[in-house]
C-alpha cells in the first residue's frame, strides 16, 4: 500500500523494469456557475473542480525527495492543491526517455481534465496520498 511519495519511490526501485515517474500539478477551483451549496463545500476544502496547471516527467532519481519537486514547481509561478502521480516502465533495462514520456503524460492531463483519476496516485502538498470522492 502506497501511501506517500516516499513509499512510491521505494517501490519505484524495485521494479524488474526502471520507470520513469509522470506528474501532473493540479489546482482546485470552484467553477463559474457554483451553487451556494458548492461553494460553502469549497470554503471547507471540499469539492471544486481539478486544473492541471503544471505536468513533467522524471527519473524516480532525478526526483528522490518530495521537497524537491515541491521546489521546482514554485519556480513555475504555478500554485496547486494535489499532483497526480503516474508510473511508466522501461523495457530492456532502459527506462522510458523523456520524450517517450509525452504522449502518456498528455493523455494523463486529458484524462484528469475529464475527471478520470483512478488510474493514479493523488498526493497532497506534504506527499500524503490523499483519497478524492
Amino acid at each position: 500500500m502506497i501511501s506517500s511519495y516516499s513509499d512510491l519511490i521505494q517501490v519505484s526501485r524495485t521494479q524488474q523494469e526502471l520507470q520513469r515517474l509522470l506528474f501532473v500539478f493540479c489546482r482546485a477551483e470552484l467553477p463559474d456557475q457554483a451553487s451556494p451549496e458548492e461553494r460553502a463545500s469549497f470554503e471547507r476544502g471540499e469539492g471544486g473542480a481539478l486544473t492541471p496547471v503544471v505536468c513533467v516527467d522524471k527519473t524516480p532519481d532525478e526526483a528522490a525527495e518530495f521537497s524537491v519537486l515541491v521546489e521546482e514547481s514554485k519556480a513555475t509561478g504555478q500554485s496547486w492543491d494535489i499532483v497526480f502521480v503516474a508510473t511508466m516502465s522501461g523495457h530492456g533495462g532502459f527506462e522510458p526517455s523523456s520524450d517517450q514520456a509525452q504522449q502518456p503524460l498528455n493523455m494523463m492531463v486529458e484524462s484528469i481534465r475529464l475527471g478520470h483519476i483512478s488510474n493514479f496516485l493523488p498526493l497532497n502538498t506534504k506527499g500524503e496520498a490523499i483519497s478524492l470522492k
